[in-house]
């Protein structure tokens, strides 16, 4: 997978994994990874997947209905990838925290739903419930920020409240923000991740 890798000062701070929306790129979220743990080593990595041109993590048939075939193979791909991704730029696969926005969010949830141990904690901003109807892995050690806004037009309050309790029942200690907006990413939402991730033990 496309990808940049830029080593952190702090080689004991979490990796930060990037997983960009609809359209955006693996530069999109670096100025986000600075904001939220500026020593931390980051991977930021591109969907494989195009839509009219636009990258994205994995297909869907229409806004808000993922195509739940393709979402299973590009997890196991992008699971795959941090696997060897880990050997190739020597980080500690163990300690990788996921930070998603939108589609992004969405294949980072997905990691969460389908692989044990597959992140640390994720910070998943604006995210939509992946899959229904599966029983989720061993959640507890894995603290999860959800960023999400009242007026959200794409993923609504409800669906941010069923994904917490989702993974809530899997044993997660999970922390949702709430702005007064919609979809798109505020600066506020991102200090409050960063604030978050500041008060919690890895």
């Amino acid at each position: 997978m496309r990808h940049i890798f830029q080593q952190g000062s702090d080689v004991t701070a979490p990796v930060l994994v990037l997983f960009h929306g609809t359209g955006g790129t693996e530069q999109d979220l670096l100025p986000l990874a600075q904001a939220i743990s500026p020593t931390s080593s980051v991977l930021s990595v591109r969907g494989n997947v195009l839509e009219n041109g636009m990258p994205r993590f994995f297909r869907r048939l229409a806004e808000g209905i993922f195509d739940e075939e393709d979402l299973i193979f590009r997890t196991k791909e992008v699971y795959d990838f941090l696997d060897a991704a880990a050997i190739e730029h020597g980080f500690d696969r163990s300690n990788v925290v996921a930070i998603g926005y939108s589609n992004g969010a969405n294949i980072a949830g997905s990691l969460l739903f389908h692989y044990p141990n597959a992140l640390r904690a994720a910070i998943l901003h604006h995210p939509m419930v992946p899959r229904r109807g599966i029983q989720l892995p061993d959640l507890t050690d894995t603290p999860i920020f959800i960023g999400a806004g009242k007026n959200d037009p794409i993923c609504s309050p409800e669906e941010s409240e069923e994904l917490e309790r989702l993974l809530s029942a899997a044993g997660s200690d999970v922390h949702v923000h709430w702005e007064n907006s919609g979809h798109q990413l505020t600066r506020s939402e991102v200090f409050a991740a960063a604030e978050w991730l500041q008060g919690i033990s890895l």
